[in-house]
């Protein structure tokens, strides 16, 4: 393993035993400036794909040994070999995957915005995998490894509600659950220990805005259907090591949905049949009131007999905000948590992924390489904070 990042054994997938509360990231770090300028310059014929390539390997080696330093527990890419958290299954460029660039995703509080891609011919098929990523990755460190996925509901938004063509729309979404669950499957094949779901369109479809017309509180439901669907061709084994994450997004520093009340959407979030929840809340007005709501449903979920209740990692690092995380400040967080959420129940992540977006600017960081110093400091406070609550609550129950 030349050139690899050293650690243990490769995890089994198993949460912690006894006290110690899980942590982990949830997907995608800030690439470094000289990765992005090489991105532009190969899209402009300045760059070869061999030079390209070697600055996402350079990239990721360096992503992994960072991780490694900050003792988390497991360990990821940062998604440095994607254009964007939305876009790797359309594979290298939109021509590559059959799509065009579509109608408005989400406005951005700071006023920017994301589209997505619209599907130009059908079949819809995946023509890049997130298991391609681990296998890289497996080759380069032997340290657990974690894999965030497009959701499915990202992907039904590429076809309208007409379909296209003689392809209906109840085609194109077969074989978009299709096309995630062999995804998710593969991860797992290829060495991962855990895999989420990013669902951030979540909560911005119950926010009301004429500029993403697709939004509106009556699509959550679909996409949550959706994602059960996807769910239910797993394994169980499989479906217990898979989270789905919710957040108001993260981009230039800007969310898109931090004004929708997290009361309309969490009741809802739990119906998914996800292993286990990754949900922000450091970023909130009122990070309490976030494992209130948790911590409230997950007792409806015990009351009413679900057959499992959800583990729940709480977003306890802002990567939006360049200010530090202390990891006293994490842990006094985690242990305020507890008395709302079971700590059998809880564990920690970050808010978001740290750049979803491969060209990001890092506006309020004043750099894509700060940025990238500032998540690994981040990650190392929120492992440090999550072992210092661990023992408290611990102490605590003995």
């Amino acid at each position: 393993m030349s050139g690899a990042v050293a650690g243990g054994a490769v995890a089994t997938g198993a949460w912690p035993v006894g006290a110690e509360l899980p942590t982990e990231p949830v997907g995608s770090l800030p690439r470094p400036s000289a990765l992005q300028r090489a991105v532009l310059d190969a899209e402009t014929g300045l760059l070869s794909a061999a030079e390209l390539e070697l600055a996402q390997e350079a990239a990721v080696l360096d992503t992994l040994e960072r991780f490694a330093l900050t003792g988390s527990p497991l360990v990821s890419d940062g998604e440095q070999r994607r254009q964007s958290f939305s876009s790797y299954p359309l594979g290298t460029s939109l021509h590559d995957g059959g799509v065009e660039a579509g109608p408005v995703f989400a406005v951005f509080a700071d006023g920017h915005h994301r589209v997505i891609p619209s599907l130009a011919r059908a079949p819809f098929r995946f023509h890049g995998h997130a298991a391609d990523d681990v296998a890289r990755s497996r080759a380069l460190t032997s340290l657990p490894l974690k894999q965030a996925v497009i959701s499915p509901s990202m992907l039904s938004l590429m076809v309208p509600a007409g379909g296209l063509g003689d392809y209906s729309r109840d085609d194109f979404l077969a074989d978009v659950v299709a096309g995630c669950a062999e995804d998710i499957r593969r991860c797992f094949e290829a060495g991962a220990t855990r895999v989420s779901i990013d669902f951030t369109e979540g909560r911005l479809a119950l926010r009301d805005d004429l500029r993403a017309p697709w939004a509106g509180p009556e699509a959550l439901g679909g996409f949550i259907e959706l994602i059960n669907r996807v769910l239910a061709e797993l394994t169980d084994a499989q479906r217990a090591a898979v989270g789905v994450h919710t957040c108001p997004g993260n981009d230039n520093d800007s969310a898109h949905s931090a004004d929708v009340d997290y009361a309309e959407l969490i009741p809802e979030l739990f119906q998914i049949e996800a292993g286990y929840f990754l949900v922000q809340s450091a970023s909130e007005k009122d990070p309490d009131r976030v494992a209130r709501l948790v911590g409230r449903q997950l007792r409806l979920l015990e009351r009413t007999g679900a057959r499992t209740v959800p583990r729940v990692l709480l977003g306890v690092t802002n990567p939006t905000s360049p200010k530090l995380e202390t990891a006293e400040e994490i842990r006094d967080r985690l242990v305020q948590a507890a008395r709302f959420i079971p700590a059998e129940l809880l564990g920690s992540t970050d808010d978001c992924g740290f750049s979803p977006y491969l060209i990001d600017e890092k506006p309020r960081h004043g750099s894509p390489d700060f940025a990238r110093d500032v998540a690994f400091a981040k990650i190392a406070a929120r492992v440090r904070g999550t072992q210092l609550a661990s023992e408290e609550l611990a102490g605590r129950a003995a």
